[in-house]
């Protein structure tokens, strides 16, 4: 049976779970900007700054849920003028990732806000298969925060 996929705000999973999840080391592998431990203090800061992306731009990150399972964040964050789709899932539900993403990206495509989504992965992955399918393109290489990142880009129009 196929889990039932739903989109969620941030704010309503508790702190701890998603401290717990942001602590689990198999996560920090592909996130250079993990470099700080995770409480529930850090997870409700997180938190709040999530819900001040919706407040600002109408749309920022969702909890995902698998059958009402918390499985992992991510979404689509306002930078500058470009829309970023992130995903960050709980080990357990790596497997998940392919369907939540067409999840988002026919999200994106539905939304006139977004002609376009970008995303940003960190040297660290190889597999850029998933992407490939899409239809991104590689756009360059780019710093953020610190640390390098290759940069793709999806039409969504």
């Amino acid at each position: 049976m196929t889990s039932e996929i739903t989109f969620v705000r941030l704010s309503e999973i508790p702190p701890e779970e998603i401290a717990a999840h942001m602590s689990d080391p198999r996560v920090a592998e592909h996130m250079p900007l993990l470099t700080f431990a995770w409480d529930a203090g850090t997870a409700a800061k997180f938190i709040a700054k999530k819900e001040e992306c919706w407040a600002r731009d109408g749309l920022g990150h969702w909890a995902f849920l698998a059958d009402n399972r918390y499985v992992g964040w991510g979404g689509f964050q306002k930078e500058g003028d470009e829309w970023d789709y992130g995903l960050v899932l709980r080990p357990d539900a790596f497997g998940l990732g392919r369907r939540i993403s067409k999840k988002a990206i026919d999200f994106a495509v539905a939304d006139e806000r977004i002609s376009y989504a970008t995303f940003l992965l960190p040297p660290s992955r190889q597999n850029l298969g998933a992407l490939k399918r899409l239809g991104a393109t590689h756009v360059g290489d780019v710093e953020y925060g610190g640390a390098a990142f290759r940069k793709f880009r999806l039409e969504t129009v």
